[in-house]
């Protein structure tokens, strides 16, 4: 089998969009791709890890936050590229939409920052963004208005 940085599968993972009190629950990552960008709660899922129970437990590790998994809502890609432009890795990260449960979030695992941050401050240029976080953060919270509490 070829080593990961090798393999030119796409690696499948999960991206957690919590929205709460029109705050979407953000993470500050620590490793590429996008290391120091704003993005969801996330990572890679595990051989044989049912979605839904990859995307609590990420949300988990990285934030300390609990939530209950409503349903995935949408896809995107992430390429990690070298300092060449090279193609590193391919992943399809996963959206599941997740109603909050308990906790405040605090940086753990893969993540130098947690936080809860307002929805209008993500069209702010002074919040470095991973590609799609706010299109992605807005389509959870048009689907969490839909959803009965």
């Amino acid at each position: 089998m070829p080593s990961p940085s090798t393999d030119p599968r796409p690696i499948s993972a999960t991206i957690v969009t919590v929205i709460r009190d029109n705050q979407v629950l953000l993470v500050r990552r620590a490793n590429p791709p996008d290391a120091g960008r704003w993005g969801f709660p996330g990572g890679k899922i595990d051989h044989g890890e049912p979605l839904l129970d990859a995307a609590t437990r990420e949300l988990a590790e990285e934030t300390g936050v609990s939530a209950e998994p409503l349903r995935v809502f949408t896809a995107v890609d992430a390429f990690d590229h070298d300092a060449t432009g090279a193609l590193r890795r391919h992943f399809i990260l996963i959206a599941v939409l997740c109603r909050w449960t308990a906790g405040e979030p605090v940086a753990g695992d893969d993540a130098l920052e947690a936080r809860w941050v307002d929805l209008k401050a993500l069209n702010e240029a002074n919040l470095a963004l991973s590609l799609d976080v706010a299109e992605v953060a807005n389509q959870a919270a048009a689907l969490m208005s839909e959803v009965p509490s």
